[in-house]
């Protein structure tokens, strides 16, 4: 069976995590953001470790503290992202996390060039914090997405050094039932018996495979193809297919203020990717969304 083209694939892994993202959102008026963050990690996580069956016997504390680190910021992360889209549209939600990758790809950069993209990403997510969808955008919305944002940086650097002590299947899989403990109060709190629901588990089930194993799936096989620059300047399309699956799965609108922001951070990170130095490989664990 032919392969499909790498750029294909990461391209369906970002496509899969968006819809993602906008099925869950149909589920918090049922279980809440934190039930349903709770069910993602908790499925995705023990179907990885069915099948990656990870041992930590023989691993030095430093290695295990990296894991429980990296797990804390993969809950953390998708924690706060489900509180933000519960607040704000899932294309500005996304469009204010992603200065959180863009923060790391020009980290300790001195060119006038990178503060260039970093001025227009950070304008384009304040037009979003002024106005957008005909009304002010929900400020702890805000706040929210600039948290998930900041721990999706934390994500992409803890990966890369989790990535070279376990192996790739081993590392997510500790991540995600570490992160499923960080998580388990709120979402409880909010899910409370609605999580035993049949619906509802059903529904977390397929956000934990569109969001997690479908697009984890996808890029181990894309990452061996793609070079990092390619890999960066595809991410860079995530805010758009953001927007998309807002206006196809939750019928929200694409107002000029957001297509406008929307341009100016994906210019900023094709722009990075395009210009900028390398900071690192993509690394050993794929850099997923939230």
């Amino acid at each position: 069976m032919r392969i499909p083209p790498p750029q294909l694939l990461l391209l369906g892994s970002i496509a899969s995590v968006q819809f993602g993202s906008a099925f869950a959102d149909k589920l918090f008026a049922q279980a809440g953001p934190g039930g349903v963050v709770l069910l993602r990690l908790a499925l995705s996580g023990a179907m990885l470790l069915a099948i990656s069956r990870p041992r930590l016997r023989g691993r030095s504390r430093a290695d295990l503290r990296a894991a429980i680190a990296f797990g804390l910021v993969l809950g953390g992360m998708n924690w706060s992202f489900y509180e933000a889209l519960d607040r704000l549209p899932l294309g500005v939600a996304v469009t204010i996390e992603f200065l959180g990758p863009l923060t790391v790809a020009v980290a300790g950069s001195r060119r006038l060039l990178d503060a260039v993209w970093v001025v227009l990403a950070a304008g384009g997510v304040g037009l979003l914090a002024l106005r957008g969808d005909n009304h002010d955008i929900d400020p702890v919305g805000i706040a929210l997405a600039l948290l998930a944002g900041a721990c999706w940086a934390g994500y992409i650097l803890l990966s890369k050094r989790v990535g070279a002590s376990f192996a790739a299947l081993d590392g997510l899989a500790i991540a995600l039932a570490v992160g499923t403990l960080l998580v388990l109060p709120v979402g409880i709190a909010q899910g409370g018996t609605a999580l035993l629901h049949p619906g509802v588990l059903a529904g977390g089930l397929a956000v934990a495979l569109l969001s997690s194993l479908i697009p984890y799936s996808l890029e181990i096989v894309a990452l061996r193809r793609l070079k990092a620059s390619t890999f960066g300047l595809l991410m860079s399309l995530e805010p758009a297919f953001a927007a998309l699956a807002g206006v196809i799965v939750l019928s929200q609108h694409l107002t000029g203020i957001l297509l406008i922001a929307l341009v100016m951070v994906v210019t900023a990170s094709v722009g990075t990717t395009v210009t900028g130095r390398a900071v690192g490989s993509a690394g050993n664990e794929p850099q997923l969304s939230a």
